[in-house]
This record gives C-alpha cells, sequence and structure tokens, in this order.
C-alpha cells in the first residue's frame, strides 16, 4: 500500500513473480477474489483447495491485446467485445476459440491445458480492474499465462471481501492481495457474466449481465437473452 491507495504496478509484479514460481495467488478482481497459478502443480493445487470438479475448466485472466491475438474471432465479435469493457466500462468474461499452437502457451503442460480450456476454446476475463489488468498486460508482456478462478469452495458463490474467503483456499495460496471490497457484487454470489463468442451464447448470468446484453442488442441487433 502507499500512502493514496494500493500500488498497483507493485502487487501485480509480485503476483507475476509468484505465479511464474510455481505458485498460487489470491487477489482481487473487481467482481470478486480470484485464485491463481500457471504450473500444473499450483493449478492442481487450486482444483483441491477449492473442491472443484475437473470438469470445470478455470479461466485465464486477459486484455485486449491478448484476445486480439490469442482468440480466433472475426471483427464483429472483437467490436462487441471492445463496446461492453472499452465503452461501457464493464467487467466480461468471453468463451472464445484460440490458437491451440500460439507460443504463449507453449509452456503449459497438456494437464494444465485440459483444465484451462475445452478443446479450442477458452475463457478469457477483461476489464476486471486495475490490477487484473496490468496482471494480464505483464502476463501477456511476459509470455505467462495467468489461470484460475474466484477464490471460494465451488458451488459457494463468488466472494467480494478476503475475510469471506475459505480458510482452506486462503491457505492454498503463496501470496494473499487484500483490496478490501470489490467494487462489484451480485446476490447469488455469481462473478463475471460468461458469454460464448461469436455465438453470443449465455454460459453464465454475473455481474451486469442485462446491462452487457443491452449493449450488445443496442449496438449489434442482437440479444443474447433471445426473443423475449
Amino acid at each position: 500500500m502507499t500512502a493514496t491507495g494500493p500500488d498497483v504496478r507493485a502487487d501485480a509484479a509480485r503476483l507475476i513473480d509468484t505465479v511464474a514460481a510455481g505458485g498460487v495467488a489470491v487477489f482481487p478482481v473487481d467482481v470478486g477474489y480470484a485464485i491463481v497459478g500457471n504450473a500444473e502443480a499450483a493449478i492442481a493445487r487450486i482444483f483441491a483447495a477449492k473442491k472443484r470438479s475437473f470438469e470445470k475448466a478455470c479461466g485465464m485472466f486477459s486484455n485486449r491485446d491478448m484476445l486480439v491475438n490469442l482468440s480466433r474471432l472475426d471483427e464483429r465479435s472483437i467490436a462487441i467485445v471492445d463496446a461492453v469493457t472499452a465503452r461501457h466500462g464493464l467487467p466480461f468474461s468471453v468463451v472464445v476459440p484460440y490458437k491451440v499452437d500460439h507460443p504463449f502457451f507453449a509452456g503449459l503442460s497438456p494437464l494444465t491445458r485440459e483444465r484451462s480450456s475445452r478443446g479450442d476454446t477458452i475463457d478469457m476475463l477483461l476489464n476486471a480492474g486495475a490490477l487484473h489488468d496490468e496482471i494480464a498486460r505483464l502476463a501477456w508482456a511476459r509470455g505467462l499465462p495467468v489461470l484460475g478462478s474466484s477464490a471460494n469452495t465451488s458451488l459457494t458463490g463468488s466472494k467480494y471481501k478476503l475475510m469471506d474467503v475459505e480458510a482452506p483456499v486462503r491457505a492454498a495460496a503463496d501470496l494473499v492481495i487484500d483490496y478490501g471490497d470489490t467494487k462489484y457484487s451480485h446476490p447469488a454470489g455469481m462473478g463475471s457474466s460468461i458469454i460464448a463468442l461469436p455465438s453470443l451464447q449465455p454460459i453464465r448470468r454475473g455481474i451486469a449481465f442485462d446491462r452487457i446484453c443491452d449493449i450488445i442488442r443496442d449496438e449489434f441487433g442482437v440479444d443474447p437473452r433471445g426473443p423475449g
């Protein structure tokens, strides 16, 4: 912390160094506390601490550069993400076809890749706060995918205060960063809203879901919620 608040750049650098060294980190994004890693043992530790089913893949903490360079999206799909995240300032998770053979993913073990993607698709979280965005920037610069999910026991809902993250989940982390309450919360304990692109199929109705769908409907003529 600095006299004026968190030192986002220093905290992001500490997190990236922790993940690069094979560790696990817990930190806040705008939509709830997250737990992340990269190495196979770190991802296994995350799944064990969360009691998470291996049927549920991790996501990747991302930014626009990563979306453009790693996904196989058309220009319209990129424009949809830009509208939601850049013009309207909302956090957004998108499940996208990705370039499986891109060098950015070369360091992942086969098991880590299996647990952080589904076939040729991956979940990318974008615009989830200053710390998230700096972590994503450093991850892209260093060629280090930062992978994980919400910091909670699986199926108990996202946690918007560090103190609400269950002790076994916190204990699994080599680094814990506490910024107090997250920007958003959800009455059902949901995290980011997730929509598949380019199909616009909703995957999870989370934070700001209706606002996101309204933007897509009003600016691109298609409502992910469907008719009515």
